[in-house]
């Protein structure tokens, strides 16, 4: 019998904060925009191959559009979970709810990689 690794797993944060630009080619989601335009986009963007970049500076809209992107695969109420993201929702997000999500947000561009890589990392407990 040949044993196998199990494959490691990557959590919601692993991988997802990098320097503004150096993303993949997504379409960019800038994440001053009003939660009306956010939820648009969102809308459309959950029912395409191409996922998105989200930009800020800002770690509560960072997770924000986590929490959006979640609510916007599971048909849920996007600018609610604009307004007021539901954490410990995201950190229950089993491997394959995972991987769903980051199929469609890409990344998140920032202009300070260390200091949002950190803070997206605490918010969601990895």
């Amino acid at each position: 019998m040949v044993g196998l690794p199990i494959p490691a797993r990557r959590t919601l944060a692993d991988g997802l904060v990098c320097a503004i630009g150096t993303s993949s080619a997504a379409p960019i989601l800038d994440l001053d925009d009003s939660d009306a335009q956010i939820a648009d986009f969102l809308v459309r963007v959950v029912h395409s191959d191409s996922g998105f970049v989200a930009r800020t500076s800002s770690s509560a809209r960072a997770m924000a559009i986590m929490a959006a992107t979640v609510a916007a695969l599971c048909g849920e109420d996007i600018r609610e979970a604009l307004r007021a993201p539901d954490t410990s929702f995201l950190r229950s997000l089993k491997p394959p709810a995972v991987e769903a999500v980051r199929a469609v947000l890409r990344a998140i561009e920032t202009d300070d990689t260390e200091r949002m890589s950190d803070a997206v990392h605490t918010l969601v407990g990895t």
